[in-house]
């Protein structure tokens, strides 16, 4: 077991990230390679579910690309995300919001809390 937790902690990144959670609109800058170059793209979209824990946590983001709905999973600890920033706090009153997707035009939309 204690082999495990050393390999983990190998590869932990310790990179502090804001706090978020689900309903949130979030900005994160994660970096690709493509061949031998390396770029960095940004993707923008709402939280609809943070699952895991510890070291293992990843949450999923949702933005519509063309009104096509794109998903993506995010591992927290990954070493590829360079920065995440909180550009909208949404009101929500549920952990996973899986119910957007079948959500088209205005009615997918997320009040905003007022900070």
């Amino acid at each position: 077991m204690d082999l495990i937790k050393i390999a983990e902690e190998a590869f932990a990144t310790k990179k502090e990230h804001p706090s978020f959670k689900s309903g949130d609109t979030v900005t994160i800058a994660y970096r690709i390679k493509e061949g031998n170059k390396e770029r960095i793209q940004q993707y923008r979209g709402v939280v609809i579910r943070i699952s895991g824990h510890g070291d293992k946590k990843r949450f999923t983001v949702r933005k519509m690309s063309d009104n096509i709905g794109v998903e993506r999973i995010f591992p927290l600890e990954s070493p590829f995300i360079e920065s995440i920033v909180v550009n909208k706090v949404g009101r929500v009153r549920r952990a996973k919001l899986y119910y957007l997707r079948a959500l088209t035009g205005k009615k997918a939309r997320i009040k905003e809390k007022r900070v």
